[in-house]
């Protein structure tokens, strides 16, 4: 570690600031604009501008920095803050408390975990995608799913009203009725961003912490292709999809074990996810400022 004033070691050779070298630099920075870019896009359609990016990024700026110092058990002042993040002391003094996070988090989900529980058992048995929505013990219903599913922690009733008001289940004398065959509210926009924000945060944490190569590596691959037709990306597309659901269904079997038989305080967590994007390159070519590129490869694969 440098002095007071300085960065925390990076990496692999790497470093803070502009210590690194212009062609590392630079390699650094296109990543992250092709990390970025779809980022952008989405900002761009629902109409933020530079100044909101310009706050998000001085707060995430201020909190990796504290992290990485933290990391080498240093609690870091705001000199350090200063230079590490490039930012003014004023800037950094400014952030004296932590925002107030409007999307929720995912993983706590109490109707995400219901409607997969529920899911899991109706996959064994078609027969409990209609549950009564209260019942004795010793008989499947809504009301025990719930309470296994949030660990009795949300009331079932709450749970159930989240559900159909995302139009996952349906309620009608006294039964429940599965409508969907996942958790994607896709009629809900902040629900819907709060999984985008999500999913693609621990993606990219995955390959970020390879790249890093500060821990054992994490499952990060692809396969990908370029020239063929749209028709064979979708049918492609169709193939993951089937292919998914089978997984799912013994990823979550094995993640309710380890759930049930965890402690109350246990705090690990992990989310396994599969994604398919496909375009018409030619069509985004043109559409798109032009840019240095390489030869498309017919076929290959990331690890």
């Amino acid at each position: 570690m440098t002095g007071s004033k300085g960065t925390p070691d990076f990496p692999n050779g790497g470093s803070g600031g502009t210590q690194g070298t212009p062609e590392r630099t630079a390699w650094v920075l296109e990543a992250c604009a092709r990390v970025l870019r779809p980022v952008v896009r989405l900002a761009l359609a629902f109409g933020l501008k530079h100044a909101h990016f310009e706050a998000i990024l001085r707060e995430l700026l201020i909190d990796e920095a504290r992290r990485l110092w933290k990391a080498k058990g240093t609690e870091p002042n705001i000199s350090q803050l200063s230079v590490t993040t490039g930012l003014n002391r004023k800037v950094v003094t400014a952030k004296v408390r932590e925002a107030e996070e409007s999307l929720p988090h995912t993983e706590t989900s109490a109707a995400a975990k219901t409607l997969t529980l529920w899911l899991q058992m109706a996959t064994d048995d078609p027969a409990l995608r209609s549950l009564p929505l209260v019942a004795d013990e010793d008989r499947p219903s809504f009301e025990a799913v719930a309470r296994h599913a949030s660990r009795g922690n949300v009331h079932h009733r709450t749970i159930l009203d989240e559900l159909v008001r995302l139009k996952m289940v349906s309620e009608q004398a006294g039964r429940v009725e599965l409508d969907a065959a996942g958790f994607v509210p896709a009629k809900d926009l902040k629900t819907m961003l709060a999984f985008l924000g999500d999913n693609a945060r621990d993606h990219l944490l995955a390959g970020v912490a390879n790249t890093l190569g500060t821990a054992p590596p994490l499952l990060e691959r692809s396969v990908f292709a370029a020239g063929i037709t749209a028709a064979d990306c979708e049918r492609v597309h169709q193939l993951v999809r089937t292919r998914w659901s089978a997984m799912h269904h013994e990823l979550t079997r094995e993640l309710t074990r380890a759930y049930e038989a965890a402690d109350t305080g246990a705090s690990g967590r992990i989310r396994i996810g599969v994604y398919t994007y496909y375009e018409d390159a030619e069509d985004v070519a043109q559409a798109t400022p032009a840019s240095p590129t390489t030869p498309p490869a017919r076929s290959d694969e990331q690890a």
